[in-house]
């Protein structure tokens, strides 16, 4: 027995992450009608997660009959190809996603990148509404970001644009999950801001949040990693807003790096590094944990509609 949803247009809709696959069926109107989530668990290896991927959707498109499916995956991500070119987190290497999904599903099937469908979102329905260039930053437990013209992410074939977490600004610092050192990821990540308390004060289990708590109760250790998050974001923003002159910025993530708070120290610290000329407006992103939910429906929206259209 089915459970059609909005006919034959709605999608399915799965956000592959290192610690869990959320799969969800959304409706023309883009409302979201059913969501679950399973664990990663990616230590099981790369093909145990496709398979993962591949039962989730497959329970999905048996119960609500989709016309399509998005599917947005982390890392380096060639959308052209619907390949994983690569996502450490994952264990993925040249993995094919998109003849993968669609051999198993028998339904057209659009891949994209997390940041860049996220960015999609905002631009159509979000932070970016009505800006036609812009840049879209994902914080969280990495850094990433896409540029967005007209409504479309700017990349090209193969995929590794918008790796803003791995721009070395401190040659020689702390040593970044990526095997370099001084990368901002290393200083304003989620995980680098936790990690860099947790060594300097050995406590462990702390979040980033509980890190900026305590740096605005006094804590100098907080109050300093805080401050150097700060000053090496808005080093990296400063660069690539001199370089690309985006009309706005649109800061993505959990509350402790894309909320107001936080973003109105950033947006100081930026325009100190620029003082020879006005900077973009930087603002937090709207939509929240489900931007990429909302990118992944568009993409395989948008492929349902070309397909008509040919």
């Amino acid at each position: 027995m089915t459970e059609a949803s909005g006919g034959r247009a709605a999608v399915i809709t799965v956000e592959v992450g290192g610690t869990y696959i959320t799969c969800g069926v959304t409706a023309e109107d883009g409302s979201q009608r059913h969501t679950e989530r399973r664990p990663t668990r990616a230590g099981r290896g790369p093909d145990a997660v496709l398979e993962t991927v591949l039962d989730c959707a497959a329970d999905l498109a048996e119960r609500f009959r989709p016309a399509a499916a998005g599917i947005t995956v982390p890392g380096v991500v060639d959308e052209r190809a619907g390949m994983a070119v690569f996502a450490e987190d994952l264990g993925w290497y040249q993995v094919p996603v998109r003849q993968r999904v669609s051999e198993h599903l028998g339904i057209p099937v659009a891949v994209g990148h997390d940041v860049r469908a996220a960015g999609l979102a905002e631009a159509r329905a979000g932070a970016g509404g009505g800006c036609r260039y812009f840049l879209y930053v994902a914080t969280g437990t990495g850094i990433a970001a896409t540029m967005m013209l007209g409504g479309q992410a700017l990349t090209r074939s193969g995929g590794g644009a918008g790796e803003l977490g791995h721009i070395v600004l401190r040659p020689g610092g702390e040593t970044c999950p990526c095997g370099g050192r001084g990368c901002l990821e290393a200083y304003a990540s989620a995980t680098g801001i936790a990690r860099r308390y947790t060594n300097a004060t050995g406590e462990s289990g702390i979040t980033a949040m509980a890190v900026q708590e305590r740096a605005a109760g006094g804590d100098q250790v907080a109050a300093e990693i805080w401050r150097e998050a700060i000053e090496t974001f808005a080093d990296v923003l400063a660069i690539v807003v001199g370089l690309l002159d985006p009309e706005r910025v649109v800061i993505g993530g959990p509350p402790a790096l894309a909320g107001e708070h936080h973003v109105a120290l950033l947006r100081a610290a930026v325009a100190e590094r620029l003082r020879h000329r006005a900077g973009p407006a930087i603002i937090p992103a709207e939509l929240g944990g489900d931007a990429g939910r909302r990118g992944a429906a568009m993409l395989a929206q948008d492929l349902l509609r070309r397909e008509a259209l040919s």
